[in-house]
């Protein structure tokens, strides 16, 4: 007699409801949240949506330092929609991917000009507004608003990836099983789903990392799927490395640096003193300009986009 068969791969998801994650995932994060700026009262809805736009692909570090001079001088959207856009990209610094910035300038004009200067609270509003994707719609309305809506950042995604579907990493993009997952995994409740969803990006980013997972201090490592299976090695697609060094992007960087610390146009040949290589330079500044973020002026010289 031949033994059963197995069935197909079944996922560990059956096994863990949200209900058993919730409260010690909240109870940790009760006593554990890192005391962040855009977390206080005072920062209000502009203050969230001004961080979820800085930290995306960038660590809590280094935008610290430019949140608190950004809110400083922009305190509401109408002060940041009232200066020109190429003043956003100068204050955004070297936080890297400075599209953002641009971005958030649009979405401020939006705010100022269709919602009388407050960020709205309806999410098909927030999704609505230039540059905001369902990401940072979901992050909006829950952080600012106490909203219930699955809000999958990196860290979120690989919380689930583990302790619930038993794999070291989540895919390289996100997909509709995980979204599906993050709303059956959503309390019912708004304001313990809006607890929920801080308090699973905060166990990402402290204790459940990409890298040197620390399980001992994991409120869930008794329920984890993957580490009840014995943290199996990722075995999908390669997970993409983030190169920086001889890129388009450093190229690109370097060009704005220049462009940020000047205040009056600036010539091709300061511009070509940046680097060596003169196609792949000719490249990044097509580039820039073809984004929005550099003006060509005549004459050959270039500023920070004023329109």
């Amino acid at each position: 007699m031949t033994a059963p068969t197995k069935p197909p791969h079944s996922s560990p998801a059956a096994d863990i409801s949200g209900a058993d994650l919730h409260a010690p995932v909240i109870d940790w994060f009760d006593d554990h949240a890192r005391d962040l700026p855009w977390r206080h009262p005072e920062a209000g809805a502009w203050g969230v949506m001004v961080s979820e736009f800085m930290l995306q692909q960038t660590p809590v570090s280094r935008v610290l330092p430019v949140y608190e001079q950004w809110l400083a001088r922009w305190p509401r959207p109408a002060d940041l929609a009232a200066d020109a856009p190429g003043e956003a990209v100068r204050a955004w610094g070297r936080l890297g991917y400075p599209r953002r910035a641009l971005r958030l300038h649009g979405a401020a004009v939006a705010i100022t000009e269709q919602h009388g200067g407050d960020v709205p609270s309806d999410h098909g509003r927030l999704l609505a507004l230039p540059g905001i994707g369902e990401y940072t719609a979901a992050a909006v309305a829950s952080f600012a608003y106490g909203q219930r809506h699955a809000v999958l950042d990196t860290n979120v995604r690989r919380v689930f990836a583990r302790a619930v579907t038993g794999v070291q990493y989540p895919p390289n993009a996100t997909t509709a099983a995980e979204r599906r997952l993050a709303r059956a995994l959503l309390p019912e409740d708004e304001g313990t789903a809006a607890r929920w969803a801080a308090a699973s990006m905060e166990l990402g980013a402290l204790v459940c990392t990409a890298k040197n997972e620390t399980c001992v201090r994991c409120p869930i490592a008794g329920q984890c799927a993957w580490r009840l299976a014995g943290k199996p090695e990722h075995d999908g697609p390669p997970r993409r490395g983030q190169m920086y060094a001889g890129t388009d992007r450093q190229v690109r960087g370097k060009l704005l640096a220049v462009l940020r610390e000047a205040h009056a146009p600036v010539p091709q040949e300061a511009l070509d003193r940046v680097w060596h290589e003169p196609v792949q330079r000719a490249r990044a500044l097509d580039g820039l300009v073809a984004d929005g973020l550099v003006e060509p002026l005549p004459g050959g010289t270039y500023r920070l986009p004023l329109t």
